[in-house]
C-alpha cells in the first residue's frame, strides 16, 4: 500500500479504509463539525435546450457530470466547535479506484490533478471501491445527523458525488429534490462561497480567501485533504472576522452557491420563478470524441425541460475503452 502522510493528512487506501473509519467514529463525537473537499474528473458534457432558470442550468450541467464520471479523492477534517482541530492526524485523504485506460475524464482536470501529486496508477491499483465506502459512511455517524455540521467551499459537486456514493443512484431529476435529498443526509451545512456574500473585500477562490485571511496551507493544493484543511481553517477565521464567531442559520445555513434551492425554498416560491424567469442556453460544441468509435457527442439525457440532449465536449474527453 502507498504511504505519503504528512504530519496532518492520513492517507487512506483499500487496504487501511476499515481501520481509518473505525477511528473516525469517535473521533466525530468530539469534533462534529467536518470540512470536506473533493477531487473528480472535471465537467465534460453540458446539457442542452430551454432551462427555466440560470439556476436550472447550473444544477443540470451538475447533475449530467456527477452521474457520468467517478469521485477520485474526498479529503474530510474534523474540528471542535471551536475551531480546535485533534492532536496529530486531523485530516483523511480517501482515494478512490480510478482507471484512465476505462474511466471518462476532462483531459486538462487530469494533467492539473496529475501535477498536483495524484498518482493515478495507485488509484487503479490500491483505490477504495466506492460502493464499499458508501456503505461505511451510511454508518459512519458523520451522516443523517443534526448535531454534525458539514463545511465546504462552493459544494454543488462536492455533494453531488457524495450523494452518488451514498445512494448508489444518478442524480434526481430536478433540484428541489436534489436539496431534499441532500438535507436528508447532510442535515446542517455552510459553503463558504455562501458566506462570503455578507464578507466585505473577500472574493476569489478558496486560496484567494486563505491568503486574505492569512491562513496557511498544509500539503498540496488541489489535492482533497489538504483542500478540505484549508477549508476548516478558512471557515473558522471567517466566522471570527466577519459574524463575529455566530453564523445566522437562518441566513447561511444549507445554502450551496450558485443553486438557487435552500432550506427554506418552497414549491411555490419555485413555480413563481419558473413564471417569471427564462433562460435559454446554447452550447457550442465538437462533434468529435473519443467517447464512441462512431463519434457521437450527443448522449441522451430525460431531463424535464431540456430537449433530451447532452453535449460532450470532444476535444477535452477522454474515454479509452470505447469499441
Amino acid at each position: 500500500m502507498p504511504t505519503n502522510d504528512s504530519k496532518y493528512i492520513r492517507e487512506v487506501w483499500a487496504e487501511n479504509l476499515d481501520e481509518e473509519m473505525v477511528y473516525m467514529r469517535d473521533l466525530v463525537e468530539d469534533y462534529p463539525y467536518l470540512s470536506m473537499d473533493t477531487e473528480f474528473p472535471g465537467v465534460v458534457a453540458r446539457p442542452i435546450g430551454t432551462f427555466r432558470t440560470s439556476s436550472d442550468y447550473h444544477y443540470q450541467t451538475l447533475r449530467c457530470n456527477v452521474d457520468l464520471l467517478k469521485v477520485i479523492q474526498l479529503g474530510v477534517t474534523f474540528a471542535d466547535q471551536y475551531g480546535n482541530l485533534p492532536g496529530n492526524i486531523c485530516t483523511w485523504q480517501f482515494n478512490f479506484k480510478f482507471n484512465l485506460e476505462e474511466d471518462m475524464y476532462a483531459q486538462d482536470s487530469i494533467e492539473l490533478l496529475t501535477k498536483s501529486g495524484i498518482d493515478f496508477k495507485k488509484h487503479e491499483e490500491y483505490g477504495i471501491d466506492v460502493e464499499h465506502f458508501g456503505e461505511l459512511l451510511i454508518s459512519s455517524g458523520f451522516v443523517l445527523l443534526d448535531d454534525v455540521k458539514w463545511i465546504s467551499f462552493h459544494s454543488g459537486y462536492d455533494f453531488g458525488y457524495l450523494l452518488k456514493v451514498l445512494t448508489c443512484s444518478s442524480m434526481p431529476a430536478d433540484e428541489s429534490e436534489f436539496f431534499d435529498l441532500l438535507r436528508t443526509y447532510f442535515p446542517c451545512f455552510y459553503d463558504i462561497k455562501y458566506l462570503m456574500k455578507s464578507c466585505k473585500n473577500l472574493k476569489g477562490g478558496l486560496q484567494d480567501i486563505a491568503d486574505d485571511l492569512q491562513v496557511a496551507r498544509i500539503g498540496p493544493q488541489h489535492q482533497a485533504g489538504s483542500d478540505s484543511l484549508l477549508t476548516c481553517s478558512t471557515f473558522f477565521k471567517m466566522r471570527q472576522m466577519f459574524f463575529e464567531d455566530k453564523i445566522d442559520n437562518q441566513k447561511y445555513l444549507g445554502y450551496i452557491y450558485g443553486l438557487r434551492c435552500g432550506p427554506n425554498t418552497s414549491v411555490q416560491s419555485l413555480t413563481n420563478a419558473t413564471n417569471n424567469l427564462s433562460l435559454t442556453t446554447t452550447t457550442t460544441t465538437t462533434t468529435t470524441t473519443t467517447l464512441s468509435s462512431t463519434g457521437n457527442a450527443l448522449a441522451e439525457d430525460t431531463t424535464p425541460g431540456s430537449n433530451g440532449k447532452l453535449a460532450l465536449d470532444g476535444s477535452n474527453v477522454k474515454a479509452v475503452n470505447a469499441s
